[in-house]
């Protein structure tokens, strides 16, 4: 298989545009949440971007293995990218609003979409799906923090 480097860049860079942006317009709330009560397992702050930039680059890589497979992938794709505006979002309702019930809510949408996306994607490349597993997995953690944020603010 012969790698299309324009494409997998172009594929890579999306989700790593939509983490920046969405972190750019977020950042104001990143102070106050600095003060809120935090469950226990809560990460350091610095730990999320790093975190955060691996996973856009396994997600992009993996719609780049959907996108250049022979198989028909428009639904597929399209699933993926309303997970990736559900997942620009949740930072802005999260730490700009700090509407933690509401982000929480919006975080289960955002994991059945993730899952959506990881069934959608196995059916054309079992890698692409594999990349996709360690994001779910955060995601699940992120729901525990979130929702233990909203317990204890």
């Amino acid at each position: 298989m012969r790698i299309e480097i324009k494409k997998l860049i172009q594929c890579i860079a999306l989700p790593l545009a939509v983490g920046l942006v969405s972190s750019f317009l977020s950042r104001s709330g990143m102070a106050s949440f600095d003060q809120i009560n935090k469950p226990p397992l809560s990460p350091p702050g610095w730990l999320f971007p790093i975190v955060w930039t691996i996973l856009y680059i396994f997600m992009g890589i993996a719609s780049y293995l959907i996108l250049t497979s022979k198989k028909e992938c428009r639904f597929p794709l399209t699933v993926y990218g309303i997970q990736l505006i559900f997942n620009f979002f949740w930072p802005i309702f999260f730490f700009r609003l700090e509407r933690y019930l509401f982000s929480f809510f919006w975080l289960v949408i955002l994991w059945l979409l993730i899952l959506a996306v990881i069934l959608l994607f196995r059916q054309i490349s079992k890698p692409a799906a594999y990349l996709m597993i360690p994001y779910l997995i955060w995601v699940t953690f992120a729901g525990y923090l979130n929702f233990a944020i909203f317990l204890l603010n």
